[in-house]
């Protein structure tokens, strides 16, 4: 069991618990937190002076006075107006790690939440009660109000959600396919079935559910994973290319990262060398005589590298956010004080989602370059499109067309989104971050990227087989072996478009970087 403190939540946990079946509890020091700052809520409620979202109205209703009497109608009409979410659903790992990341915001306590009310947050994630969450509707402004409106929905009885889940819920590339209407289900409905209630919001409780930047920071994690697992499949691919394309391994020797010393050149320089050591391919044109490489071959590690920085960027502001209080307004029990504030404004994840967005587009562009050198026989002494029969076969023609068009995509996707901004609720949100349309846009640039690599090593470990008996590295070899165990080599023409797919997912689940013994970082 993962326990919440509010403060220590990592992303590795944050996957467990979106892919896994871990569960998740509290620790008792923010049990104590979470009691102390309600005290404080329940003590303000009752009296005359106004706090906003306790007994106020919202947004640009804030200076209308709520009667004591209409405080719980009040946050029930909060969850149901604000439900206003349109787009297909996030899929059931991102509102998993949406649902542990708000349970982790809340056990800092700063929201006056209620325990028992954070509990039954907790309890859908253990019990497997996934809300349907539609994925567009926020403007990250006072944080995904939308999104997670339509998750606290199934709390109180409410709402739409999946119960349970199966080997297509968690898959990697789902996209919403566990939230068809066959399978979808009343809110309530689910609640019977997991043996849960719904719950009776107290005030403030409404609003301590919704302010946040919970769901935009759950999909830039998990994209942020999988962009890290991509940078690591770019070096395997770059190396296999190399190999096959019979480039130099000593743009990659050490001594040359070291006089540039960002960190992440230097490891892809050492994972591209470690996984060309003992090429055959390699020693047989030792003493060519050429004098160096295209730049989409000995300049992999710079490029790369630089994605990689970007992503140390993008996992620094993940791992702050996931353990900050973004709740408005606060409540700090030490003092009793309840403070307006704007710690929802998704403007840090805004700009690391559009990051993240724009550093995987050379990582795509640059493996582009490197399939085109592969199936272009001018640049890679190997037959046209890597067939042997070229003409009656086109071989992998239309496998480098696609990959070309997908880059051209990506460079869309990395139009920034944070730079915009639409103001909301009468201009009382005159400024907001779209930090669930940055998030958004960097998963979908990350599966795109994903395809374009698969693309390189389709093509490469084909061109690896043109070279026998030449053979490539021992390390390389068990790459080369995981992808002929799922992709066969191309004799004649067949679709490319499943072998892509295939090596796609040997991407996204990580085999093909376990396939390298651990080698690459």
């Amino acid at each position: 069991m993962i326990l919440l403190d509010g403060s220590s939540l990592s992303l590795e946990q944050l996957l467990n618990i979106a892919d896994g079946a871990e569960r998740v509890g509290l620790t008792p020091e923010a049990r104590t937190r979470v009691r102390a700052s309600r005290d404080v809520v329940e003590r303000r409620a009752r009296g005359d002076e106004p706090a906003y979202g306790i007994n106020t109205g919202f947004g640009s209703f804030a200076d209308v006075k709520i009667a004591l009497g209409a405080l719980e109608t009040l946050q029930l009409n909060l969850l149901r107006s604000h439900a206003a979410g349109v787009g297909d659903p996030l899929p059931v790992r991102a509102v998993r790690a949406t649902m542990a990341l708000r349970a982790n915001v809340l056990a800092k306590g700063f929201s006056g939440i209620s325990i028992e009310t954070l509990d039954a947050l907790i309890a859908l994630v253990n019990n497997d009660v996934h809300p349907r969450v539609p994925s567009r509707g926020s403007v990250g402004a006072s944080g995904d109000l939308a999104p997670l409106a339509h998750l606290a929905l199934v709390l109180i009885g409410e709402g739409e959600a999946v119960f349970g889940r199966s080997a297509e819920s968690l898959a990697l590339h789902d996209v919403g396919r566990a939230f068809q209407a066959s399978q979808t289900m009343p809110g309530a409905d689910a609640l019977q079935r997991a043996g849960l209630k719904p719950i009776v919001l107290g005030a403030k409780e409404g609003l301590a559910l919704i302010n946040g930047t919970q769901p935009s920071t759950a999909v830039l994690a998990l994209a942020l994973a999988a962009a890290e697992q991509l940078a690591r499949a770019a070096d395997i691919a770059a190396a296999l290319s190399i190999d096959a394309l019979r480039g130099s391994i000593h743009p990659f020797e050490g001594r040359v990262h070291a006089a540039r010393p960002f960190r992440g050149q230097q490891i892809s320089a050492a994972n591209i060398e470690r996984l060309m050591h003992g090429s055959g391919i390699n020693e047989s044109h030792e003493f060519c005589g050429k004098i160096q490489d295209a730049y989409s071959m000995r300049c992999a590690p710079q490029v790369h590298g630089a994605a990689r920085e970007a992503l140390r960027f993008v996992r620094e502001t993940v791992a702050i956010e996931a353990n900050s209080a973004t709740d408005n307004p606060m409540v700090f029990a030490e003092t009793g004080d309840i403070v307006s504030c704007g710690n929802f404004h998704g403007a840090p994840i805004a700009i690391a989602a559009d990051l993240l967005a724009a550093a995987i587009v050379p990582i795509a562009t640059i493996s582009e370059r490197r399939t085109d050198r592969l199936v272009n026989p001018a640049l890679s002494e190997l037959p046209a499109f890597l067939t042997r029969e070229g003409g009656v076969n086109s071989g992998f023609m239309l496998a480098q067309v696609t990959a070309a068009a997908v880059a051209s995509e990506l460079k869309t996707l990395a139009h920034p989104a944070g730079v915009d901004t639409i103001p909301t609720s009468a201009n009382k949100e005159d400024h907001v971050s779209m930090s669930m349309t940055a998030a958004l846009k960097a998963d979908a640039a990350v599966a795109r990227a994903r395809e374009v690599v698969a693309i390189e090593i389709l093509c490469a470990c084909q061109a690896i087989d043109l070279l026998a008996p030449l053979a490539t590295s021992p390390l390389l070899k068990n790459v080369h072996s995981l992808v002929r165990s799922r992709v066969p080599t191309l004799a004649s023409d067949r679709q490319p478009s499943p072998d892509i797919v295939a090596i796609a997912d040997l991407i996204a689940s990580s085999a093909l970087e376990n396939a390298c013994d651990g080698v690459v970082k």
